[in-house]
């Protein structure tokens, strides 16, 4: 038996969201094109798909970023989107609530739903979701030091509107690794944090099965000026720590696997970016089934989540990024994402206004709906060029693998710590970025309205605006809170999770819970975990 016999077979028993689809000149497609012996999307290791029969049976799911200003505000923008045609929510936090902080605290002044929507207690994400049925969407959140409690304030708004935790759809980003790497949003060391998402992890995997606890995340490496490479390579490395790390608490790799899930960017660079998808489903798979004995189909698909990439969006010419943005969104649906966002064209100069955001989705719509990509599955899968650069990535990464598991004496995780205390990641990415700059700078790589083709740039229309009065409102809404609430309770709550962090065999998860569902912000929640996990300061390497 062939392996297209074995496809066929696959496909026939998926469910078909359109009955044979044609050419815009009425040419009949068919589902995938390759030779007999594959493989095929949907066969071991997944190079071409983890589905056998993609977007024939189901599109990615639209999943707009959104959130500023309250809870309110967002929630608006939330409910806009879905009314637009969004098929699931992300939602982003201002840097006070990323960092752990209240938005009553010294450090938060200034900075109160400015990139983000601000939440300090239950009471705004009871806001934040108001009105949305959250048994039916889809809700991803960024969100990684604090991601323990956002995530205990979700559960908490779900059982207050009789949603069964068992029925809650959606990511957590949680990945802590990548912080120290590239964004810098942590609070606690390494090792306590890995500890956090593990946590996580076990108590999703009882309880939540259709959720996943842990969203692996190559964006902001590439964003901090990472090349593809090394975006894939560092992602999974990350992935495979956390396996470890589960793994290590007693969680068969098979019961926690099929939860994981990836984030990465979609770059400019066409080609390079299909490749780069295409070679981490191959890595993720071989490694998941020979390094860690996984064996279960789910545990070795690698499903991702993508974004355009925002580094790559300017200030001037705003409106090309549209282009930008529509090249980029094309690369991640032909390299197989699960889920996509796409970039406002004016957020190099803002928090995208509700036109902006509307566009970008409508970017999403015209790739489903209008172009015909979706018939059919890998179609650039075979090509001489997107091969060979499959293989290249692969390699690269596997260098980078080389040199980690080197450093760990066999464990990825170790290494990954040892590679995050001594610089190493942070030192590469510079590298790497310094680079980029050097070639932008001396002319040798253009930037459309940058360093060429610059007329033309006449100013910019309409920017979304907040003033001080976004910032009165939460710090009024969060002193009610703290008015109201039964400040014994919070006392209770506060010293449980305190006692637990210090207990490494308890899962933190039920304090953190009671302690939300008590009212105690979230700057306090991370202030009774610090008093054992204290807090972690980055040491430059030279």
């Amino acid at each position: 038996m062939s392996h297209r016999d074995d496809w066929e077979r696959a496909y026939r028993d998926s469910p078909q969201r359109d009955a044979e689809p044609t050419t815009m000149s009425g040419v009949p497609v068919d589902p995938v094109y390759g030779d007999d012996d594959g493989p095929f999307p949907g066969q071991f290791p997944y190079t071409r798909g983890p589905y056998a029969s993609m977007y024939r049976s189901k599109l990615w799911t639209m999943r707009m970023f959104a959130g500023f200003g309250t809870a309110e505000d967002t929630n608006a923008r939330f409910k806009e989107l879905l009314r637009s045609g969004g098929t699931g929510l992300s939602t982003a936090f201002d840097l006070p609530t990323l960092m752990g902080r209240d938005s009553d605290h010294p450090f938060a002044l200034g900075e109160v739903g400015r990139a983000g929507v601000a939440v300090d207690t239950l009471a705004d994400m009871e806001d934040l979701f108001a009105g949305i049925d959250l048994g039916r969407v889809s809700t991803s959140m960024t969100i990684n030091s604090p991601a323990i409690i956002l995530m205990a304030m979700y559960m908490a708004v779900a059982e207050e509107e009789g949603v069964p935790r068992a029925e809650l759809s959606g990511t957590l980003q949680n990945d802590i690794l990548k912080e120290y790497q590239a964004q810098k949003e942590f609070i606690f060391p390494p090792r306590p944090s890995v500890r956090l998402v593990t946590d996580v992890v076990r108590f999703c995997t009882a309880e939540l099965p259709r959720w996943h606890p842990v969203s692996i995340s190559g964006y902001h490496i590439r964003e901090a000026g990472s090349t593809a490479a090394e975006e894939l390579a560092f992602t999974l490395a990350n992935g495979f720590a956390y396996v470890e790390a589960a793994m290590a608490a007693g969680l068969p790799v098979d019961d926690f696997a099929p939860r994981l899930s990836f984030f990465f960017n979609a770059h400019i660079d066409f080609f390079e970016e299909i490749a780069k998808y295409r070679a981490a489903r191959r890595i993720w798979a071989t490694w998941l089934a020979e390094r860690y004995g996984a064996k279960a189909e789910r545990s070795l698909q690698l499903r991702f989540h993508t974004q355009t990439a925002g580094v790559s969006l300017t200030a001037q010419q705003s409106e090309v990024n549209l282009a930008r943005v529509a090249i980029q969104a094309l690369a991640a649906v032909l390299g197989g994402t699960q889920s996509l966002h796409t970039d406002a064209y004016d957020e190099a100069l803002a928090l995208p206004t509700e036109k902006a955001a509307r566009l970008a989705l409508r970017t999403q719509q015209v790739v489903a709906y209008e172009t015909g990509v979706v018939n059919v599955a890998d179609p650039l899968g075979g090509s001489a060029y997107v091969e060979w650069l499959t293989d290249e990535l692969e390699r690269q990464a596997e260098e980078i693998f080389d040199h980690l598991d080197g450093l760990g004496g066999g464990s990825m995780l170790e290494g990954v710590y040892r590679a995050i205390e001594d610089g190493w990641f942070q030192d590469r990415i510079a590298e790497s970025a310094a680079d980029y700059e050097r070639r932008l700078n001396s002319g040798e790589r253009l930037l459309v309205g940058v360093n060429a083709f610059t007329e033309g740039d006449e100013g910019e229309g309409e920017i979304l605006y907040l003033g001080p009065e976004v910032e009165d409102t939460q710090r009024k809404r969060l002193a009610e809170v703290k008015a109201a609430r039964d400040s014994d309770a919070v006392d209770r709550a506060l010293r449980q999770v305190t006692s637990d962090a210090a207990d490494p065999t308890v899962n933190l998860v039920p304090a953190v819970l009671d302690a939300v569902k008590a009212r105690a912000t979230e700057g306090e929640i991370v202030g009774a975990m610090e008093e054992d996990f204290g807090t972690w300061v980055e040491r430059p390497s030279v």
